[in-house]
């Protein structure tokens, strides 16, 4: 994996010339997941504020209850949920995709026509996921506050007033701009994982299987352990 990423370093500029490979798989990582993020989103928001809200009752003023939310969703909740849907429907996509190629031999094919595979296989995926993964976030955010609010109000009890003085009350650009560089590691971390295990796929379909089931477990397992040291550099 280290090689990959010493290859994928000195193959980045080549991004700059192979725009449409790029455009390509931010449409498929970015804009095809966001009818899943968004609807991920609003029960994260959702689960939050009623969560919130039973850790509150008799105990701390429910005009707190969109300070919790909003501290939640864009300092964890967010990034990291929408990072382990993406790792489901984009790392595996990435490995199969990868792997299927591998096996049936047309990586070997394009490095026998001098074709880097890093560069027109890997760097692409890379920049889409580096790319996307924050505008995801940002959706996530903002739907799953909607999502709190819808709740709060038609379900808690509690005005619209009430929970947006909250939000403001104690909001700052730093939780946004913590939650943000966690997908921009995250992203990589996606690209990163399922292009690597594609490449070192083999052994027919049932390899391709293993691969994409290794790829998924060891992204959604480097989020969480990146998430934690993200969280106490920044946080802690």
């Amino acid at each position: 994996m280290a090689i990959l990423i010493k290859n994928l370093l000195i193959n980045l500029p080549s991004a700059l010339t192979h725009v449409s490979l790029v455009t390509e798989q931010m449409l498929i990582m970015g804009v095809n997941s966001l009818p899943l993020v968004v609807f991920t989103s609003i029960f994260t928001g959702g689960v939050s504020a009623v969560q919130a809200a039973y850790q509150f009752s008799d105990y701390i003023p429910m005009r707190y209850l969109g300070t919790a939310v909003g501290k939640a969703v864009v300092i964890e909740l967010g990034p990291v949920l929408t990072a382990l849907v993406v790792v489901g429907r984009v790392c595996a996509s990435i490995t199969a995709e990868l792997g299927t190629m591998k096996v049936t031999e047309q990586i070997d094919a394009m490095e026998t026509l001098a074709l880097d595979p890093v560069k027109y296989l890997v760097v692409p995926r890379f920049v889409a996921g580096f790319v996307m993964l924050p505008v995801l976030v940002l959706f996530s955010d903002f739907v799953a506050i909607l999502g709190g609010l819808a709740v709060s109000v038609f379900f808690l009890g509690i005005s619209s007033y009430t929970f947006l003085n909250g939000l403001k009350m104690f909001f700052h650009l730093s939780d946004v701009f913590g939650g943000l560089l966690k997908a921009f590691v995250f992203g990589s971390i996606i690209a990163i994982v399922g292009c690597y295990q594609g490449f070192r796929t083999e052994g027919g379909a049932e390899g391709v299987g293993r691969s994409t089931t290794r790829a998924v477990v060891l992204a959604s397992v480097l989020v969480l352990i990146s998430d934690y040291i993200i969280a106490s550099l920044l946080f802690g």
